[in-house]
């Protein structure tokens, strides 16, 4: 077994335990009580994005390493089936992700500037019966992430559907997080002036360059530090990261569990870095 999935499987089940342990009432297996400890699932959900498998491939490939095993206190014969893995996503709702999310940026040790930026992930993963049956048009996901500038880590990620206005969900994911960031840099997608004065009034410092619509407004983005505007490319680079690394098209045919995936995917890259470091 490589030493660097040993090390992930570690960073994760650590990362399940101490999650499932301050909130111990998130029922992720049976809600009666008969199933596998709840760190087990996370841990076997973020092995299997981490290794791109199948809900049936994690559990066959998993059940034969010994030091998986080990740290997941298993025997052989002891995994859950695909089916049980497959409804225990179901049952965790996205906040839990989140939390996850949020612990996970915070192993890779962020420093105090974000960087905020959208892409688009597809959608059409799923077979065209269902597409037809479900009468889902939307083809792709718009999803914003926040990127420490320091660690490339992702310290949080909005998805929408409906792809709303860069300003709208700026301001959302800005907002919340007012409490890890001291700057925040953006293009002028985010132009908005009440988002700008809404951080100043939480003690962020707005980097976002102005739209020009009037001889001020170049004025406005000659007086941006260069230097941290320039940092704008690692939001950049953590979603190019993500893609290569995991593709750009969302697995589930459901609308929240393709949030959850995404949720689900950006702290398996935040572990994946965390253990580089």
């Amino acid at each position: 077994m490589p030493e660097v999935l040993f090390r992930f499987v570690k960073q994760a089940a650590s990362l399940a335990q101490k999650r499932c342990a301050a909130s111990p009432t998130a029922v992720v297996s049976d809600p009666a009580g008969h199933g596998f400890a709840d760190w087990k699932h996370l841990t076997l959900h973020f092995l299997r994005v981490h290794m791109g498998a199948t809900y049936r491939e994690i559990v066959d490939w998993a059940s034969e390493m010994d030091r998986v095993r080990a740290v997941l206190q298993l025997a052989r014969t002891a995994f859950p089936a695909p089916s049980t893995l497959w409804r225990s996503f179901e049952r965790v709702p996205t906040r839990i992700w989140r939390q996850l999310l949020d612990r996970s940026a915070a192993a890779c040790d962020p420093g105090d500037h974000g960087a905020v930026d959208a892409t688009f992930f597809d959608r059409q993963a799923a077979s065209s019966h269902y597409v037809d049956r479900s009468d889902r048009h939307i083809r792709t996901l718009k999803t914003t992430a926040l990127v420490d500038t320091d660690s490339c880590a992702v310290l949080d990620v909005h998805c929408s559907a409906h792809w709303p206005h860069d300003t709208q969900v700026g301001r959302q994911v800005a907002l919340r997080n007012t409490d890890k960031i001291e700057s925040l840099v953006g293009d002028k997608g985010y132009d908005d002036q009440s988002l700008r004065e809404a951080l100043r009034s939480n003690g962020v410092r707005p980097v976002i360059r102005h739209r020009l619509f009037a001889h001020y407004d170049h004025a406005h983005n000659a007086r941006l530090d260069s230097e941290l505007y320039g940092q704008r490319w690692m939001a950049e680079s953590a979603f190019s990261a993500i893609k290569r690394r995991y593709g750009s098209a969302v697995g589930p045919s459901a609308w929240y569990r393709q949030f959850r995936e995404l949720v689900l995917t950006a702290t398996v890259y935040n572990l994946e870095q965390a253990i580089k470091q």
